[in-house]
């Protein structure tokens, strides 16, 4: 989803995304145990998670963890980071930088290798995923994990036509990205999660309002509007019930010294 105001779109959200983003009390410590189970944390592993925005899924995974090394929180996002508190919660350090600084080497971490890492619906952000990916991998530490959380090529949300079309052509493909972490050196592959969704109608289009996917970034305010009420037609029940399924491509690398 290159070509747009990606950091803008995240800094005018940073206040409000706790609020929007989040469907329901249960979503959160779903799928961050999901990921802590995918990974196999444990509580001596040095963990980053990247693109974390506000560390939602972070701050979960690190309550669960009790880690004896604070969790990475890495964004290129100043105001998403400073979500996270000042300071910020016992077991997370906050680290501003973009997946491509980290890739690059253009960030130092506190870590000289990680563990295990994990990017949450931020790959499709990345302007070159396979270089990228390559880069993260290096950083792992033999036996490290790298796990990419992201949506599959088509969804079955109650968005209007017009943002589920422009999804499908901006969402990266997870067996594409499967590839990028074989071609890293990483032994990978694919699996499927899967979470229903019980949201109050109003809620979730005020979260579309507050263009709480990236993707809604790309229309106006009037095309909002409009897809709003499309949706308003075409979902009167009062609670919406949908699948959130996801993609978790995990690569791991060999024993051997990295």
């Amino acid at each position: 989803m290159e070509g747009r105001d990606v950091r803008g779109h995240y800094e005018g959200l940073a206040a409000e995304y706790d609020e929007h983003w989040v469907y329901g009390p249960d979503y959160v410590p779903w799928m961050s145990s999901r990921i802590a189970d995918a990974l196999r944390l444990g509580s001596m592993d040095r963990i980053a998670d990247i693109g974390s925005g506000t560390g939602l899924f972070a701050r979960e995974v690190a309550q669960q963890l009790q880690p004896r090394h604070p969790i990475l929180c890495v964004d290129p996002s100043e105001a998403m980071l400073g979500q996270l508190g000042t300071p910020p919660p016992v077991g997370l350090t906050p680290v501003a930088a973009s997946a491509e600084d980290i890739a690059e080497g253009r960030t130092r971490l506190p870590y000289d290798q990680l563990d295990a890492m994990w990017l949450k619906e931020s790959v499709h952000h990345v302007a070159d995923p396979a270089r990228t990916l390559r880069g993260l991998a290096d950083r792992l530490a033999p036996g490290g994990r790298l796990l990419v959380v992201m949506l599959p090529a088509t969804i079955q949300y109650p968005l209007f036509e017009a943002a589920l079309a422009r999804f499908e052509e901006l969402q990266p493909d997870p067996a594409v990205v499967e590839g990028h972490l074989r071609a890293a050196g990483l032994e990978a592959g694919l699996s499927h999660v899967e979470h229903e969704l019980r949201i109050d109608r109003d809620k979730y289009f005020g979260m579309v309002r507050a263009r709480y996917m990236s993707l809604l970034s790309t229309f106006s305010d009037s095309e909002i509007e409009k897809g709003i009420e499309e949706m308003r037609v075409a979902h009167p029940e009062p609670v919406l019930v949908f699948p959130d399924r996801f993609a978790f491509v995990l690569g791991r690398r060999g024993e051997e010294s990295a």
